[in-house]
């Protein structure tokens, strides 16, 4: 849920924010644009969520993914026309079904994110040593930026 800002903030702040949110908008573009076929951003998002944390019902999954349960439903009936997912009664309790993803999901996510990580590998030997030291000491700080609020 999106805050508003209690405080002012100095120009600087302001500065960082604007070059920040267009950078990692750009950025998260790029990334998108090195995927193949027709799987949309959200779709990879959900299908990455289901192969990371297992089998889901799709309120849990709607959950993990900030979206409204009739969103989801529409989101996994395509991967799941795409071969990528396949629904299951859950072994505890018949009536709950789960969503788990498919091998043929698990291989797209696999070369989704080779992909994207020659993207990035290719735009990073441009960097010289010191510069990719200092990205490395930023992921900590970019981590923070997106952890849940509690």
């Amino acid at each position: 849920m999106a805050r508003t800002p209690t405080t002012a903030r100095p120009e600087a702040d302001a500065s960082l924010v604007a070059g920040l949110r267009l950078v990692v908008m750009r950025l998260a573009r790029r990334l998108r644009q090195q995927s193949e076929g027709d799987v949309t951003a959200s779709r990879l998002s959900a299908l990455s969520s289901i192969n990371r944390l297992g089998p889901l019902t799709l309120g849990e999954l709607a959950a993990v993914e900030k979206v409204q349960p009739p969103s989801m439903t529409k989101i996994v009936a395509k991967l799941e026309e795409q071969g990528f997912v396949v629904r299951e009664p859950d072994l505890a309790d018949r009536r709950v079904t789960r969503v788990r993803v498919s091998e043929e999901g698990r291989s797209y996510v696999a070369r989704s994110r080779t992909l994207k990580n020659a993207y990035l590998a290719e735009r990073l030997d441009r960097f010289d040593d010191d510069e990719r030291a200092l990205l490395a000491r930023a992921l900590p700080l970019l981590e923070r930026l997106v952890e849940d609020e509690r």
